[in-house]
């Protein structure tokens, strides 16, 4: 594929796309997201910060399950819900706690198939189910589930901390396979040992504890640079990246692999003089990690291959979160 047809499908792909209505959502809140002064972020972050003093801060997440996912396969759907939820932990370098659910089901079938997919989830990372609600008589089927994590309050990785000069760092766990039926399902956790699963989520802590990165987000849906953009947004600056620095499975095309969800996959920046720890620290837990780009004043994100460069989005004219458009 060229570059500029691989550039036109990044920026129509319903993963980013979808993401332009937040901004009704956080205009009507924004003024009682923090009306007790103890939310330490904004809009924008994989998990809210609350500070409850003594440098600890509660983390608050919630996601619900795209209804494409839940069609196909609710059982993948609900061990998902728990997976995407720990990740929006890890991103900010807290460990998760706990989480709870909400479920409208209209048939005894896929509640069963949720469920056991949620128990399979909570035992692979280690994360309790404690709670949640229950609409047992729905016409339709969702899910959606919240989660509770814990950090330093002096440690947190955030989405809006990237400075100009920063490097651009990718961390995916490429040995993995897409689920059957679901080929945007970068699977990474569900055939690998628990604790390495779970290690994969303490490393995490442990760069935020060094304050190794600057700033950084899970992998969502999105995919890779449309998540970067939205750090990049959170940030206030723009990046130029290039593709074949990009850590891949060799056996996925650039297209699909840029666009898929991951489940072990980040995006960081770092000063210059951090890189290399961040990839010390990351490759021992089956990450392949690499520096892919800069980060720069001008609020675009680049994207290079060869001789050629193009602009993949620009906060004045296309933004992944509208939210942020100046």
């Amino acid at each position: 594929m060229e570059l500029s047809e691989l550039v036109k499908s990044l920026q129509s792909f319903k993963g980013v796309s979808r993401k332009n209505s937040i901004e009704n959502v956080t205009k009507t809140l924004g003024d009682v997201y923090n009306i007790t002064g103890d939310v330490l972020l904004d809009f924008g972050d994989d998990a809210s910060a609350i500070d409850i003093g003594d440098n600890q801060v509660v983390l608050l997440a919630a996601d619900g399950i795209w209804g494409d996912l839940m069609n196909v396969d609710p059982y993948w759907a609900g061990y998902c819900a728990v997976l995407v939820n720990v990740n929006d932990i890890a991103a900010m370098g807290g460990k998760p706690i706990a989480m709870v659910n909400i479920m409208a089901v209209d048939n005894d079938e896929i509640y069963d198939e949720i469920l056991s997919g949620i128990v399979d989830g909570c035992r692979k990372f280690n994360v309790p189910m404690v709670g949640g609600h229950l609409h047992p008589d729905a016409e339709y089927n969702s899910l959606d589930v919240a989660i509770a994590g814990i950090a330093s309050k002096d440690s947190l990785i955030t989405s809006s901390g990237a400075k100009v000069g920063d490097k651009v760092l990718v961390a995916i766990d490429t040995d993995g396979r897409q689920y059957p039926g679901i080929p945007l399902n970068w699977d990474t956790t569900y055939e690998k040992d628990a604790k390495l699963v779970q290690d994969q989520i303490k490393v995490m802590q442990k760069i935020a504890e060094e304050h190794l990165p600057s700033a950084g987000k899970d992998i969502s849906n999105p995919g890779t640079l449309g998540t970067l953009e939205m750090l990049l947004e959170s940030s206030g600056v723009g990046a130029s990246v290039e593709l074949e620095k990009i850590p891949r499975n060799e056996n996925v095309d650039w297209d699909m692999w840029l666009r898929a969800y991951p489940g072990a996959a980040f995006v960081m920046t770092a000063p210059e003089e951090n890189a290399q720890a961040i990839i010390d620290a990351l490759s021992p837990y089956s990450f392949e990690v690499a520096v892919i780009g800069d980060v720069i004043e001008e609020k675009k994100l680049y994207l290079s291959s060869g001789d050629e460069k193009l602009v993949l989005f620009d906060q004045n004219s296309n933004p992944v979160l509208v939210m942020n458009q100046q």
